[in-house]
């Protein structure tokens, strides 16, 4: 729950705002509450649906939609007009430009060779993963279910299919599908 006083919340269907976080509407419910770190920077007219989990440094735009259950990682970047479904985790290292779709379920990855412990037994901490960027251009579509392993740009207008497995460039305008993610097509 946002209890701080630079906090927007929607209870009881009231909308209390703040001037950091202007026109910005939170989802509020009791057994899924928010959580935005003050650091966080939300643009004006973006919905926050419930369960979500904002943390510091990350930056989402204007006029956004982001529905239920959604971690958005430290430092991650998303433009404006972004609409995000359910139940999906964005790591640090994504950058989502305007205008982006990303359908229920879609997974990220940023560590190409992710481990627990290091070679010698300890438990891995933040400095020891190795974050490899992941972009997703303006007007870009992930499908429901699709996995995006990191260090790929997904062009802009390409599309995603659903369950597809991308582990390389999407080039723009470009349908793909499958595991390992081919191009079936391009858009006009």
């Amino acid at each position: 729950m946002l209890n701080d006083s630079n906090s927007a919340q929607l209870i009881n269907n009231k909308i209390f705002n703040s001037a950091d976080r202007c026109n910005t509407i939170f989802m509020y419910n009791l057994k899924f509450p928010n959580y935005v770190a003050p650091e966080a920077v939300i643009g004006a007219e973006t919905i926050i649906e419930e369960g979500t989990i904002i943390l510091k440094g990350a930056i989402i735009g204007s006029q956004c939609k982001i529905h239920r259950h959604i971690f958005v990682d430290e430092g991650v970047k998303i433009g404006d007009k972004v609409k995000i479904q359910d139940s999906v985790m964005i790591p640090r290292g994504v950058t989502i430009e305007d205008g982006v779709f990303i359908g229920p379920s879609v997974a990220f990855t940023n560590d190409k060779y992710p481990r627990a412990i290091n070679k010698d037994g300890t438990l891995k901490s933040g400095g020891d993963w190795q974050v490899s960027e992941t972009i997703l251009k303006y007007g870009s579509s992930i499908g429901a279910n699709a996995t995006i392993v990191c260090g790929v740009t997904i062009g802009e207008w390409a599309m995603v299919a659903a369950g597809s497995v991308v582990t390389k460039d999407v080039p723009a305008n470009a349908l793909v599908m499958g595991n390992p993610a081919k191009v079936i097509r391009y858009f006009e």
